[in-house]
């Protein structure tokens, strides 16, 4: 038997759910950069709005004025990204997620409800149930 994300992981809590199927997590994070610009320009425009190019922010997400976004980067419902946190390029944020103080995220995926709430660095990693 071959492991792959299925395997890992729930797959239904994240948007690079299709990108995942029959792949390890890994495979996928070399171009991590282009799936999140392609997931983006299919957002609802209802439900997110693009803030700068190639960073699409849901509508009721809470981002403290000092955080810093970087492209391209996707955050979904629900998420807070707070005090100083940083998220540094090729982000997939999912719903109910937490990027809290001092926190940093560099190409990774955090899927549905990840907390990540005050000192943490999450760099070429999928974090999720």
């Amino acid at each position: 038997m071959e492991l792959n994300s299925e395997h890992l992981f729930d797959l239904r809590r994240t948007l690079a759910r299709d990108a995942l199927i029959g792949r390890c997590p890994w495979e996928i994070l070399p171009t991590l950069h282009d799936l999140i610009r392609a997931l983006g320009r299919a957002l609802s425009r209802d439900a997110y709005t693009e803030i700068f190019p190639d960073v699409y922010v849901a509508r009721d997400v809470r981002i403290d004025p000092d955080a810093v976004i970087l492209a391209p980067c996707i955050i979904g419902a629900g998420s807070e990204i707070r005090h100083g946190a940083c998220l540094r390029g090729s982000a997939l944020i999912g719903e109910g997620c937490v990027v809290g103080n001092s926190s940093e995220v560099k190409n990774s995926i955090l899927f549905d409800g990840v907390k990540l709430p005050h000192w943490n660095y999450a760099g070429d990693s999928v974090l999720g149930a």
